[in-house]
């Protein structure tokens, strides 16, 4: 009679084990989802952000062409547009740090992120941007400004100022 008891606390022990590790299982697979639903979610939240900023330029004309003529000649802009280019400038680039933010911290594919570092390392180079950047680095998070910095300037800088010209 003892035995039978011995013997049904052992299987109801292996029971509860096997509960344990197929609950363990369980919650494993559901904060992975969990994990690629949130990159899937930054990763909207990134092509969102950048999208508020330049949505603005693409409706309006006035807007897109200061814009497009200070990235390249901010000297062809009067003051009140040169500061409404800085400001575009700002938002442009906290997106963009934005971004940075989710593929440091393992939020952004790869792939996707090679999309992004591309399009910056253009912006970044453009004149406009870049006297924007020697004047107000301070305004980024440092990790931000060491990656600025260290980014190559492309071959041929293209962005919309450029884009269209013959080379």
């Amino acid at each position: 009679m003892n035995w039978d008891w011995d013997a049904i606390s052992a299987i109801s022990q292996l029971v509860g084990s096997i509960a344990v590790v197929l609950s363990v299982l369980y919650l494993a697979l559901q904060v992975h989802r969990s994990t690629r639903v949130a990159k899937l979610a930054t990763q909207d939240a990134a092509a969102t952000a950048l999208r508020d900023v330049t949505k603005p330029l693409m409706e309006n004309a006035e807007l897109e062409r200061i814009w497009r003529v200070g990235l390249e000649d901010l000297s062809a802009l009067s003051t009140e547009e040169r500061a409404r280019f800085f400001h575009a400038t700002y938002q442009f680039l906290k997106a963009f740090e934005t971004i940075h933010f989710h593929y440091v911290y393992g939020l952004m594919d790869k792939q996707l992120w090679e999309g992004w570092h591309g399009l910056l390392r253009h912006y970044v180079a453009a004149p406009g941007i870049a006297h924007y950047w020697k004047l107000r680095p301070e305004v980024f998070s440092e990790r931000f400004r060491r990656f600025v910095n260290s980014l190559e300037p492309p071959s041929e800088q293209r962005t919309v100022g450029t884009l269209f010209e013959e080379k």
